[in-house]
């Protein structure tokens, strides 16, 4: 029997935990290789090569030059002429652009880390689904089988004239509903599947070890509602581009002050074949220095302005973002509660149909009467298992939700 029972679960693509795979390895697995979650860590790196970038100084200029007529000088004609020259932003500016491009890139790190709890919180949203299906397929496997009980048992009773024959076709009728509701519960299982392992980036068939029972947990009143705002990606992104963009703004009032620049002037000078002269066809060395003038302001204005609209931005953003993870929150711990209490009613609506049950089930076996009542209790009871697991596989899912807006770090 157990045999039979293992095939029909590698039948449906899922198992139970009989090995150490774990929610916790699904994190891992999702972490790993995940497509989307690598392209935000690469859209992190990508930003932190915009650091270097910003830091450096911009490229030098060299410049040749060939007189075609030589410019005839007291020392000789000058035949060619080299000139190398280096800009050199004011000072700070520099320094200002990699602090706006080092916060981008902190903030591009949040980003992803969101993500990644994001993407947790989707894992165990498309885990516990299997859980509520793998109970499902049970609990009806288990309805089908009583259900046949049943049917014998109103057979015999019929065959002794304690019942009737409409006992035994009330049964068939409920073993043919019990028989199309497993099957589009095992058609079911394949999306789920599919959708499970493609969050890992998995093949849409391999296999899936669920749990075989899950339990709700004592949680302290306002449950990690002190991380909720404390140090959460989302709120500490917005942040960090608030600072950044006070950087850019910083970095754009130095880009309007003037640039200086160096430079040097080799030309190389001709021997003069008419007279003979002190320092005859020596080359020349001429050092420069040169500043910008930026004349022309409004390119600079606009940057600060830009700036200081996005600190703006980000600020607004931010305050949405803390009202949204506020309101979230407490929807979220309702849902908990409400599950948790739905939970209760339905193993105590349990134990008391069953009891109910078996005293309807003396009865009809003593008198033949009263089956359709016993068949309503059955099927009571099944629609109470039921419910549970959709409630344990719902509460669970809230509590990752939870999870996921307090950042909990796995």
């Amino acid at each position: 029997m157990k045999k039979i029972i293992i095939i029909i679960f590698t039948a449906f693509g899922f198992s139970t935990l009989t090995n150490a795979q774990s929610l916790d390895d699904y994190f891992k697995l999702a972490a790993e290789n995940n497509p989307g979650l690598q392209a935000k860590y690469k859209s992190f790196e990508a930003a932190m090569q915009k650091v270097t970038q910003v830091s450096s100084l911009p490229d030098p200029n060299l410049s040749f030059g060939y007189f075609v007529s030589p410019v005839e000088t007291r020392v000789g004609p000058q035949r060619a002429r080299f000139s190398l020259t280096q800009m050199f932003p004011w000072f700070g500016t520099l320094k200002a652009q990699e602090n706006a491009a080092t916060l981008m890139a902190e903030a591009k790190y949040q980003e992803f880390l969101d993500a990644r709890n994001k993407l947790y919180y989707q894992v165990s949203a498309s885990y516990y689904p299997l859980y509520e299906l793998q109970k499902l397929i049970s609990i009806e496997e288990e309805n089908q089988r009583i259900l046949s009980s049943y049917k014998e048992i109103a057979t015999i009773q019929f065959q002794n004239d304690k019942g009737s024959m409409v006992d035994v076709l009330r049964v068939d009728i409920m073993l043919k509903d019990a028989t199309t509701n497993l099957s589009i519960l095992e058609q079911k299982q394949k999306p789920l599947a599919t959708r499970f392992n493609k969050l890992l980036n998995r093949s849409d068939d391999d296999n899936i070890v669920v749990r075989d029972s899950l339990f709700t947990f004592s949680l302290p009143a306002n449950y990690r509602k002190d991380s909720l705002l404390a140090s959460n990606p989302i709120l500490d992104e917005l942040e960090l581009k608030i600072e950044a963009s006070k950087a850019s703004e910083q970095a754009a009032i130095k880009q309007g002050l003037p640039k200086l620049g160096v430079g040097l002037d080799y030309v190389i000078v001709g021997q003069r074949t008419d007279m003979s002269v002190p320092d005859n066809g020596k080359d020349a060395f001429m050092p420069m220095v040169s500043v910008s003038l930026p004349i022309f302001r409004g390119k600079y204005k606009a940057a600060q302005k830009e700036a200081q609209l996005m600190q703006e931005s980000y600020s607004l953003q931010r305050e949405e973002a803390t009202n949204r993870l506020t309101s979230s929150y407490d929807m979220i711990w309702f849902e908990i509660q409400k599950q948790v209490e739905l939970i209760q009613l339905y193993e105590e609506q349990i134990q008391e149909s069953g009891q109910s049950l078996n005293l309807l089930f003396s009865a009809y076996s003593n008198s033949g009467k009263d089956f359709e009542e016993v068949l309503r209790m059955q099927q009571q009871i099944l629609k109470y298992q039921k419910m549970k697991a959709t409630a344990l596989s719902e509460y669970h899912i809230a509590l990752a939700e939870l999870d996921y807006v307090t950042a909990k770090s796995k």
